[in-house]
């Protein structure tokens, strides 16, 4: 398979230790390209660097994101509207319009999208949901826990908190568990404790508890589920590094196939409708 061409939209501290890297490295990928707010941090990335965001969407086929949200939901539009597939971070927007016009671009321009939900693209989490078919689910939990707010230069996790940037992932392994989340009820606060019913399509409960507030050395991460037949725990510490190019690569396939992957712009927009579900009844 030709490496698909992809430009990267950001230049931010994640950008250069992950997405810059795991594009550039290939044999699925390569990086043609970066536009970013802060070109001198964007020359750091290795590849040409573009003043104008069109001039990068021109010297690729993908684009791929590492902006904030709201960044994120009025760019990857236009990208959308200018024929590329996209590589969308989680959430897919600052609020629930802009998700919402993110993913009508997408499917109105009918360009492939796939989402950065890290979990998924793990080897663990996969044998983890395999199982987890196995024993006939009624309920589970999820679990997030940091320190990440007293650390992190990031004024929308700064405003948002845990529910907007981990909830994403814990409420999608809960839905990939245990079914389609079709109900959810939150209480506490986004910048203390943030705690989550979802009620899911095949009748099974979970709950997920999220805090980037917290004092600890070490964050954690867990999903466990119950079941008639046993019961199974997936550890974030499994996860392993095999995460990113699985990603790029599975990304690269779905760019070559022209889309279908199910953890497209559509799947975000749903997560996002959960979480500003949970958002309204925390405000």
């Amino acid at each position: 398979m030709e490496p698909v061409s992809v430009g990267l939209i950001g230049a931010g501290p994640w950008a250069e230790a992950v997405h810059a890297p795991a594009l550039a490295k290939g044999p699925h990928t390569r990086l043609a390209g970066v536009w970013a707010r802060r070109p001198k941090a964007a020359a750091r990335l290795g590849a040409p660097v573009y003043e104008r965001v069109e001039e990068l969407f021109d010297a690729c086929e993908a684009v791929a994101f590492c902006v904030p949200p709201g960044v994120q939901a009025e760019l990857a539009v236009k990208a959308a509207r200018a024929g590329k597939a996209l590589l969308l971070e989680k959430p897919l927007a600052a609020d629930l319009d802009g998700a919402r016009r993110l993913a009508d671009a997408v499917g109105e321009a009918g360009v492939p999208s796939q989402m950065v939900l890290t979990f998924r693209y793990s080897a663990a989490t996969r044998a983890f949901l395999e199982r987890a078919r196995a024993i006939e689910v009624f309920g589970g939990y999820a679990v997030n826990i940091s320190g990440a707010l007293h650390s992190i230069d990031s004024p929308w996790r700064q405003e948002r908190g845990a529910i907007l940037d981990v909830g994403p992932h814990m409420i999608d392994m809960l839905d990939a568990a245990l079914g389609r989340v079709v109900g959810i009820r939150a209480h506490g606060h986004t910048l203390g404790w943030v705690g989550l019913m979802l009620e899911h399509e095949s009748g099974a409960v979970s709950e997920a508890s999220l805090s980037m507030a917290a004092r600890v050395e070490r964050g954690s991460s867990q999903v466990a589920v119950f079941g008639r037949h046993g019961s199974e725990v997936l550890d974030g510490g499994d996860l392993g590094y095999d995460v990113f190019p699985d990603m790029v690569a599975e990304f690269a396939q779905t760019v070559r196939r022209g889309g279908g992957h199910p953890l497209d712009a559509r799947h975000g927009l749903r997560l996002q409708e959960l979480i500003a579900a949970a958002e309204s009844q925390l405000a």
